[in-house]
């Protein structure tokens, strides 16, 4: 019974990365690929606020702080970077490269406007931390109709 169902079909010790259902259900049923292997590497995000701050966070693990390149510009926050690949040495015999290089470029719209001209960046750990301090909220104005 286990047999039909892809989620519950037994893993191996040395088993792929857990991939998601819709790649699962094509790979059990040895059905054609409709997607490659090979996908854009994307970082997580975290963001969160405090009263006077957006914090956004992101996982770049393996990168040089040079390689990454930030971005405001009309209340929307853009990292980009490139995580390039070690140097594969030809003595060494490889069974599996599991982690991603390449490029990318990540886009969100903040959800408060931010001082620009504020913002802090910090590296540490293969962990991004921006800090965007929000902007005072425009006051409210009485508007009076003339006749």
């Amino acid at each position: 019974m286990s047999a039909l169902i892809p989620i519950l079909r037994p893993r191996g010790l040395l088993s792929r990365p857990e991939r998601d259902f819709f790649d699962r259900f094509f790979e059990d049923f040895r059905l054609p690929r409709l997607f490659s292997e090979e996908r854009e590497w994307v970082p997580p995000f975290d963001v969160s606020e405090t009263e006077k701050e957006v914090i956004v966070k992101a996982e770049v693990p393996g990168m040089d702080k040079k390689d990454i390149h930030i971005n405001l510009s009309e209340g929307l926050l853009t990292i980009k970077g490139e995580k390039k690949q070690e140097k594969k040495d030809d003595s060494e015999n490889y069974h599996c490269v599991e982690r991603r290089y390449g490029t990318f470029t990540r886009t969100m719209r903040l959800p408060f406007e931010v001082e620009a001209d504020k913002v802090d960046a910090t590296y540490n750990d293969g962990v991004l931390k921006l800090t965007l301090p929000k902007s005072e909220p425009a006051k409210a104005k009485e508007i009076e109709i003339k006749s």
